[in-house]
């Protein structure tokens, strides 16, 4: 349950709003990443705002600048701790004049009573949707749980490398979560027509990486990262466009007289459009839809170079390979009454069949659909470079520069294990499509960003940090949603380390990632187009909606030799 495709577009077919539904779900979840991209790799690196390219933080160079590697000496082992909370808030409110063909009582904005016979909204509110925690798809269980509300906590997450003894190589390996994110609301929450349950995870478990001296000042590296990716939600379906309340008006006004009734003589004359017991509408709940898609190994690497001059200067670049994917999964539709009725009552007439048939429309649907969904999937390639600076022997500057090729997202494409003339139907509204395939316009820019961080050593023991992280947004304004609830981010953090022996140091981190969008009515056709063309999707169509992420994270990182 989760999603919803619902066939109001055509007035009715289940194929196509389910998939054009799941498409636009899915490109949401997956964009999602973004979100939580490098946010919970490494303590140090976090405390610094990530801007570490020049000063790897230990064994975790596998990730940030894998030359870093080749600092280290000995066997070392890395544990990492985690606490996450995420909280994503959206409100719903409507501008002077909202009506969707006519109507405005949808329940979302509008504080009357239910089924009150009056078709406009006499008390308009604002609408607020939270998260009641976090949920987390399980690999070996293949089914995502939702956790007790709190915050996450992870770890402990190993990391180890060895540097043999008179030799210039050090191999290292580590296990981390490049990207993690995942949340579920309550059952009457606004936002579920934008996620009611999302999990997306890559988890890199093992990382067989290299780090060569080539001498007293440059260093190479690279790594090989072996990671896992999954993308499991559930979302409820609506379709408040013009169409369906055209759907309304049928039902409510024309048909009101016959309801009840079916004889040869309304059917030849309205196509059977009256004999459903419940007919469609702009603001009701059409279907609920469950998908999930993985891969089990996913590969990727990154290439990395170090250059230390001499002791108050370094600088340092990163290479991060794209990962290409094809994740395969499976979906489930739930239809609802209203859409049943109005389907099969189409097709129980002559003529609706008939008109079904013309259209490539069956003419019934049952409760539910299954099939099985993939997708070939690229997770941008980015580049890091930066420079340390150490303008005296207690105080350290970073500066780093960040570039995401997310420009790569310029639509996704969506296969079928069958046939649809519905997705021929679907055609309509996206260009690229095929009877087996549909294709989801994205349109998302590469970014490019600067993070800052700094550091002091207050005694030989304690080092105190800070970093801020301005991060740009990929999504252009016509494509924002509360499902990705994030344009620009600011990522502020602070951190302490401290060595316990000559062997042995402690990193405590906290940090906070922030984002705030404002989304007004009409302006994202992922979210709140009008227009009879723009149902696919937009299930606040209308509204104008406000968004905030905040993501709180302590962290906890013992490092040794052994």
């Amino acid at each position: 349950m989760g999603y919803a495709m619902k066939n109001n577009n055509r007035l009715g077919r289940r194929s196509l709003l389910g998939v054009v539904a799941l498409v636009g779900m899915l490109l949401c979840a997956v964009s999602q990443a973004q979100l939580a991209t490098n946010i919970g790799v490494d303590v140090k690196a976090m405390s610094m705002g990530h801007a570490v390219t020049a000063d790897p933080p230990g064994i975790m160079a596998v990730h940030f600048n894998p030359a870093g590697l080749a600092k280290l000496d000995g066997r070392q082992i890395n544990l990492q701790f985690l606490g996450v909370d995420l909280s994503l808030e959206s409100k719903f409110s409507a501008p002077p004049g909202y009506n969707v063909f006519g109507y405005s009582d949808d329940p979302i904005v509008c504080n009357d009573a239910p089924n009150d016979g009056v078709d406009y909204c006499r008390d308009f509110k604002t609408s607020s949707s939270t998260i009641e925690g976090v949920s987390l798809y399980i690999p070996f269980l293949n089914d995502t749980v939702d956790l007790p509300p709190g915050p996450l906590l992870a770890g402990p997450l190993p990391s180890f490398s060895i540097k043999p003894a008179g030799s210039k190589f050090t191999f290292a390996t580590a296990t981390y979560l490049p990207q993690a994110a995942g949340f579920y609301r309550s059952e009457d929450d606004p936002g579920n027509y934008m996620g009611k349950r999302v999990a997306l995870e890559r988890i890199t478990y093992l990382s067989p990486s290299i780090g060569y001296q080539v001498n007293n000042e440059l260093s190479i590296g690279a790594s090989i990262g072996l990671s896992f990716q999954a993308v499991s939600l559930e979302q409820d379906f609506r379709a408040p466009n013009q169409l369906l309340g055209f759907a309304r008006t049928l039902d409510e006004s024309i048909c009101a007289p016959f309801k009840g009734e079916s004889n040869i003589a309304l059917d030849l004359i309205l196509f059977g459009i009256c004999r459903p017991e419940e007919g469609l509408g702009p603001f009701k709940n059409l279907a609920s839809l469950d998908v999930s898609m993985d891969q089990r190994l996913s590969p990727s690497y990154n290439l990395g170079v170090l250059w230390e001059p001499n002791d108050w200067f370094a600088w340092g670049a990163v290479w991060r390979s794209e990962s290409k994917m094809h994740l395969n999964g499976d979906y489930q539709i739930t239809y609802s009454k209203a859409a049943q009725d109005t389907i099969n009552g189409i097709g129980g007439s002559a003529t609706g069949a008939l008109a079904l048939a013309v259209l490539g429309i069956p003419s019934r649907v049952g409760e539910q659909e299954v099939g099985q969904v993939n997708m070939d999937l690229t997770m941008p390639a980015s580049f890091q470079t930066g420079i340390k600076i150490r303008p005296t022997d207690r105080l350290q500057f970073n500066i780093d520069a960040v570039w995401a090729d997310y420009k790569e997202w310029d639509s996704f494409t969506f296969n079928f294990d069958r046939s649809s003339t519905m997705l021929s139907l679907a055609r309509l509204f996206s260009a690229g499509s095929t009877s087996t395939s549909l294709q989801y316009p994205l349109n998302y820019q590469s970014t490019w960003n600067l993070a800052f961080g700094a550091s002091y050593d207050l005694t030989g023991r304690i080092q105190l940090r800070a970093g801020y992280e301005p991060r740009a947004s990929a999504i252009p304004d016509d494509r924002r949603s509360p499902l990705v609830p994030i344009n620009e981010a600011k990522f502020y953090s602070l951190g302490l380390g401290y060595k316990w022996d000559k062997d042995t140091d402690i990193d405590l981190g906290i940090a906070q990632l922030r984002s705030k969008d404002d989304i007004p009515a009409n302006s994202s056709c992922a979210a709140n187009c009008t227009g009879i063309d723009n149902l696919v999707y937009n299930p606040y169509a209308g509204l104008d909606i406000q968004t905030e992420a905040t993501i709180n994270i302590v962290g906890l990182a013992f490092r040794t030799k052994f």
